[in-house]
């Protein structure tokens, strides 16, 4: 039907209406007898078969056009439209294959439906059409589908590995956690080489991936030979010199080696049978810091663009996951000297043993605001300190030792009682210090001529000392208590003193030995005093050691100071 210029309705005629539903359908028609004989034929059958109509006429359907997958010919047997032409029933597919007429196969679904003259089955009309089209947009969706299940899958990968680089600061654990992730999703081999400070080269990590598991070949790690040639043309030279990330395989040392490490190169490749590889730089702030090498043994394709610039991307986190490690390691080593020169030796006293342990918070830099400290005054008066300044970070350290150098100036500047050092100090701790607040403990022992020890102490917001005497309970010292340093509020401060008996024990200690998150305070100190009395008969250095061990909270954020005086 047509729609008039007036908006008329009008309805074709009924040999306009044929002509167009069988000459304008965008569909092959044939209208074939009871034997399968084609009778008429329609332009767009042709057209998809590149067949002369005269081709058609009178042909047999079947043996003309139906063919098997590979081009041979199909069964009549086996044939679904002769079948159906047989039963006269209707019937349709979806897989079959016409020969064109230029010998290619054609993809096609029909339809058969019988047709009747004069009441009989006369035969039947075949409609088909032309799938490849659909097959080619099928198969570029299915492309398009893969090309992003294979992005999603990078991306994926390119999310775990930041996540192992991040998770640590131990350098080498990374990279073993790294290797083990890119091999077998980017290759079956993974090779990770450090850069040193005098261009030596060190091979950190060799993984393979066989079986369904990671194996770690020990014996290809280690040193490579001589140091980084700026001639050789070697790949993974280059790379360490800063070139961009490089295919290279088995060609690239075929050759006489032009350096030590080339040659090392060539015994790798000939040793794990890589055909293919990439090897990318791992470029941190500083420079290049090494390379990744990602190989292909196991794995028979060929590394391609796409795989280029994902190892190039994982290279350079791992490259600043490196840089960032090296840094660390580096401050964690200034730490240590700085902590060493800190914490000084204990001082020889006549009477007394003394013990100290230094524990770093896990996750700090080795040194922190916790302190311990012990001199002998002039007098031959024994001077014991425990201490915090708040933080555990370089710059907590720095501020510690501003005020544990200032407590000592003021301890042996003037012969006075603990409370008016500390009182001192607090002072003098807002103008002439950096550090903000801090808590301490400062105790004098004295001994008189026949009696025991005194202990005279004052306490500035610290957890108090413990006291294990030879018999009883252990109890803490919690008299002689003052504000902490450094909030500039009025505090009369007062001393403490109390006997210390022969065979007591007195502990100083810092608060990451009792307090844990989410836990009271006073649970850490019941099992600071319940352990202590049970570990008072043992040597001071075991008693230290084992203090800590079992007693420390196992979650803890802070460092600890220990300072144990035992009165034999």
């Amino acid at each position: 039907m047509v729609g008039a210029s007036d908006g008329e309705y009008r309805p074709l005629p009924g040999g306009e209406l044929l002509n167009a539903m069988f000459y304008g359908l965008d569909a092959g028609v044939l209208v074939v007898d009871s034997e399968a004989r084609i009778l008429v034929v329609n332009p767009r059958a042709s057209e998809i078969t590149r067949l002369a109509q005269e081709r058609f006429l009178g042909a047999d359907l079947h043996d003309l056009l139906h063919r098997e997958e590979d081009g041979s010919a199909a069964p009549r047997d086996r044939c679904p439209l002769l079948a159906a032409l047989r039963a006269g029933v209707p019937t349709r597919t979806q897989g079959a294959w016409f020969r064109r007429g230029d010998g290619s196969l054609l993809r096609v679904g029909w339809l058969m439906a019988p047709y009747l003259v004069t009441g009989e089955r006369a035969g039947a009309v075949v409609t088909f059409f032309d799938l490849s089209e659909q097959e080619e947009e099928a198969r570029r969706r299915d492309a398009h589908l893969a090309a992003l299940r294979r992005r999603a899958e990078r991306l994926s990968l390119v999310s775990e590995i930041t996540t192992v680089l991040t998770s640590t600061l131990d350098m080498r654990e990374a990279l073993r956690r790294l290797v083990r992730l890119v091999a077998p999703r980017l290759g079956d081999w993974a090779v990770v080489d450090l850069l040193g400070e005098q261009e030596e080269v060190v091979r950190v990590a060799v993984v393979h991936y066989e079986n369904g598991t990671h194996v770690n070949v020990a014996e290809l790690e280690g040193r490579l030979p001589d140091r980084v040639s700026w001639e050789s043309r070697s790949p993974l030279q280059r790379v360490l010199r800063g070139a961009p990330a490089l295919f290279v395989g088995p060609e690239h040392y075929a050759g006489e080696p032009d350096s030590a490490i080339q040659g090392a190169q060539k015994d790798l490749f000939r040793t794990t049978g890589m055909h293919a590889a990439v090897i990318a730089p791992l470029r941190g702030g500083r420079g290049v810091m090494g390379a990744l090498t990602v190989g292909r043994a196991d794995q028979e394709q060929p590394f391609d663009r796409e795989d280029l610039a994902l190892v190039d991307d994982i290279a350079r986190r791992a490259g600043l996951a490196v840089d960032n490690a090296q840094l660390y390691d580096r401050q964690r080593r200034v730490s240590e000297t700085m902590q060493l020169h800190l914490l000084t030796p204990l001082p020889r006293v006549p009477g007394l043993a003394m013990a100290a342990r230094y524990l770093p918070a896990p996750e700090g830099s080795q040194v922190g605001g916790d302190w311990y400290d012990a001199f002998v005054l002039p007098d031959g008066a024994a001077t014991l300190v425990i201490g915090d300044v708040i933080g555990h970070d370089l710059q907590a350290a720095a501020n510690m030792s501003q005020v544990r150098n200032m407590l000592r100036a003021f301890a042996w500047d003037v012969r006075e009682p603990p409370c008016q050092i500390v009182d001192r100090l607090d002072r003098a701790l807002v103008t002439i210090s950096d550090a903000p607040m801090a808590t301490l403990v400062l105790c004098h022992l004295e001994r008189g001529e026949s009696g025991p020890w005194q202990l005279t102490w004052h306490n500035a917001g610290h957890p108090p000392p413990l006291l294990i005497p030879p018999e009883g309970a252990p109890r803490f010292l919690e008299e002689g208590h003052g504000l902490l340093l450094g909030t500039q509020a009025e505090n009369e401060r007062t001393n403490a003193t109390v006997p210390l008996p022969a065979d007591s024990t007195l502990v100083l200690y810092t608060d990451g030995l009792v307090e844990a998150p989410g836990q009271p305070l006073d649970t850490g100190l019941e099992r600071l005093r319940g352990r202590a009395l049970e570990l008072a008969g043992r040597p001071l250095g075991e008693f230290c050691d084992r203090l800590l061990a079992e007693v420390a909270p196992e979650e803890t954020a802070d460092d600890i100071a220990l300072l144990v005086v035992r009165a034999p």
